[in-house]
């Protein structure tokens, strides 16, 4: 699932010569960036422009933990271009429209546009872009929503001591399924009522006080100048006083974000939960059978007709390779580079055999490198998607996967996909990468509040907290989790891999981890002040990746 980031609002060198493709680079001359305890804290609020740029940031130059892309560009890439790298995007779909996307998205070269042929005998008809596997669907279940659902029927009322010892698994995964879907929907419904509430209170408040101040819009400081003559009017204002110090906008803007929230939230009720719901009907094929792979088609843009589903694949397209200095929008991470367009993660928890068949989509249609920014608690089918995992490190492509938004160790909880996990500690393969997520601040607050982490489980940390890039429509969002800071590193390794094509997947994917930034920091997990931990105790690296020195020891590598 691509799980939106949702605070609750108001409650408590390169090689001078190279082989292949013609591919050219600069030699390296610069040293790597280092000793970064020793730089002066950033005490100032970034500007709204340091803001939507804080990711390619440089520590030393700029006090922000982002990823020195722009020194790597202005110092070591230049006007260089290596060979064209293929990055294959799975998730809710791309608007590849965009105005910042468009000319960067994959053709497909073997397939002539819509003859409703199989040109280049892939499995997949007239797939230009790549290909949705999700057809027209786009509201789902949760994975333990959909295994409660189907196994209730079979085990509902039925006592542990009268089932059988080959029903034995299966009735402990309803048992857990069924566990964490009530605790989780008892939890959004108390939330949706609670906001309810409070949205109920803030609008009664704010419409006696606009009354009283003639205006709608006002600020903390006339609210606090405004005399309140009676006690019901002393009690909004220090109600309304409060939400102002919260939120620290105007309180329209924070009712609309308390609308936001109840849409969120009743969106979940009526489909994450839904019990009732059968969004993979309208798909047409069996979700348990992974050889039934005729299903899907090529509109990787979704059926939405406001693209709306498909945000969130838009800003990690973005992210990696969003047009650089055309004059509009943002720059992405890698130059050079081709977007292919998966849609397999819909409104809700993905599906296995999606997933699995994503993977293997990807691979065999060119990608060297795959983002995965989705991921899930339960998983019925994970050894569909470690096969796929596999053949993608049998085939050299670097899979870069987003750690979770559950601030939790994922050297104790398991987090699917994966390519290892606590009870099977040692790694399947070599050329899967764990990203988690960075605050724009360092110092105590320097992982972000949401990421997951893992000493084994975790690999690296990249900046995921508000970050601007492109969404649907030709328009430019803040969003944040860990599911920005995986495309951050996939940008890096298509660099890293265009400039240095001989270099293997294990071999870049290592490469990041040597190269990062750390720092020998006390941080905050999970948001919890009087929960701390090492930076270096939090991934198997212990470090912030960084394009500039990761082209350092590419160079280097290359060369050995």
């Amino acid at each position: 699932m691509k799980i939106p980031i949702f605070r609750p609002l108001l409650i408590a060198g390169l090689a001078a010569t190279m082989t292949g493709c013609g591919s050219s680079a600069p030699a390296i001359v610069s040293t790597p960036l280092e000793n970064i305890d020793s730089m002066p804290l950033k005490v100032s609020d970034l500007s709204e422009t340091e803001l939507k740029g804080w990711g390619g940031a440089d520590l030393v130059s700029d006090t922000v933990p982002g990823m020195s892309v722009n020194k790597a560009y202005e110092e070591i890439i230049k006007n260089y271009k290596g060979n064209k790298v293929i990055v294959g995007v799975i998730d809710s779909g791309v608007d590849i429209e965009h105005e910042d996307l468009d000319g960067v998205i994959w053709t497909n070269k073997g397939e002539k546009p819509n003859n409703n042929k199989d040109d280049d005998n892939n499995g997949y008809v007239d797939d230009i872009h790549g290909w949705n596997f999700l057809g027209d669907a786009v509201e789902e279940n949760l994975e333990y929503t959909r295994i409660y659902r189907d196994l209730k029927p079979k085990y509902d009322g039925i006592p542990a001591s009268s089932i059988s010892e080959e029903n034995q698994e299966e009735f402990k995964l309803y048992k857990a399924a069924q566990a964490e879907y009530q605790k989780q929907y008892n939890e959004t419904l108390q939330m949706k009522n609670q906001y309810e509430g409070i949205l109920q209170q803030l609008e009664m408040a704010h419409q006696a006080v606009s009354e009283e101040l003639g205006k709608e819009d006002y600020t903390r400081s006339e609210l606090a100048s405004m005399e309140a003559t009676t006690e019901e009017m002393q009690q909004y204002k220090g109600f309304l006083s409060q939400v102002l110090g919260s939120v620290g906008e105007s309180i329209p803007k924070a009712i609309d974000q308390l609308n936001e929230a109840l849409d969120y939230f009743s969106g979940r009720l009526s489909s994450h939960f839904n019990l009732e719901l059968n969004g993979r009907a309208i798909v047409g094929d069996d979700p348990n059978d992974i050889t039934d792979t005729n299903y899907g088609n090529n509109n990787v843009i979704g059926p939405t007709p406001d693209k709306e589903d498909i945000k969130h694949g838009t800003h990690v397209a973005g992210i990696i390779a969003a047009e650089r200095n055309n004059g509009i929008g943002i720059n992405g991470v890698a130059n050079n580079v081709e977007i292919m367009a998966i849609r397999a993660v819909p409104d809700g928890d993905e599906y296995d055999k999606d997933i699995a068949l994503a993977i293997r989509y990807a691979v065999d249609n060119g990608a060297s490198v795959i983002n995965t920014s989705f991921g899930k608690s339960f998983s019925p089918h994970p050894e569909w998607v470690r096969e796929a995992i596999q053949y993608a490190a049998e085939n050299d492509v670097l899979i870069v996967n987003a750690a979770g938004n559950d601030g939790i160790n994922l050297d104790e909880n398991v987090m699917y996909p994966n390519d290892q996990d606590p009870e099977n500690p040692s790694e399947i393969v070599d050329n899967f990468l764990t990203v988690g997520a960075l605050n724009y601040t360092y110092g105590s607050n320097l992982v972000a509040s949401f990421s997951n982490y893992g000493n084994l489980n975790v690999d690296v940390f990249a900046p995921g907290t508000q970050i601007w890039s492109t969404t649907p429509n030709n328009e430019y969002e803040f969003l944040q989790g860990t599911s920005m800071a995986a495309p951050a590193v996939a940008g890096v390794a298509a660099i890293i891999r265009s400039f240095y094509p001989k270099l293997t997947a294990p071999q870049v994917k290592q490469i990041i981890m040597d190269s990062g930034l750390s720092s020998s920091a006390e941080v905050v997990l999970g948001g919890n002040p009087a929960s701390t931990a090492a930076f270096t105790s939090l991934s198997t690296s212990g470090k912030m990746a960084n394009l500039y020195n990761a082209l350092i020891m590419a160079d280097r590598i290359s060369k050995q």
